[in-house]
């Protein structure tokens, strides 16, 4: 049984180097004739050719200073905003937070849930993009649930800008 094992294995392995040797055997190898022995020329060469990887490194600001939430401010402004709800999910990476349902007191039967989606960092009206839910129970497994559109939105963003923009403010006035 186990010499089975082992011969499964010693197979399995085999086949895996002869195919990445056949891989490998078909990448075009760097002639060293060809390319300058300075690594920015080889660079600045390969960019020319379009071959590589390139990163965007004019978007950091030096050794040190990283973007986070905090220095974020309509980021900022959402969450003072809705602070009053609980949240269910909050990615700062992927641009979005929702709040999870809340209800002014135990016993209504109506809940909202609000989705907070950043399309910018700029402070702009198109920056953000705000659904808000209203989920309505007749009887605690018989529920509806619809997106609510009106005021609310309007002012549940305009909140956010107007504070966002205060807090853009403030940090300029500090600098």
């Amino acid at each position: 049984m186990i010499y089975l094992q082992k011969l499964k294995t010693l197979t399995l392995l085999m086949l895996v180097t002869f195919g990445l040797n056949s891989c490998i055997s078909s990448l075009p190898g760097g002639d060293a004739r060809k390319n300058p022995p300075d690594p920015k020329l080889r660079v600045q060469k390969n960019i020319e050719e379009g071959k590589g990887i390139r990163f965007n490194t004019n978007s950091m600001k030096g050794p040190g200073n990283f973007e986070f939430a905090s220095s974020n401010e309509l980021w900022r402004a959402s969450l003072d905003t809705i602070d009053f709800m609980p949240l269910a999910s909050v990615n700062y990476g992927g641009g979005i937070i929702v709040t999870d349902w809340y209800s002014t007191d135990q016993n209504s039967n109506e809940s909202i849930k609000i989705s907070i989606r950043f399309l910018t960092n700029e402070i702009r009206s198109d920056s953000l993009e705000i659904k808000i839910f209203k989920k309505e129970c007749m009887v605690e497994l018989n529920c509806t649930i619809s997106e609510k559109t009106g005021n609310l939105n309007f002012e549940l963003k305009s909140k956010i800008l107007k504070s966002a923009a205060i807090y853009k403010e403030e940090a300029k006035s500090k600098k």
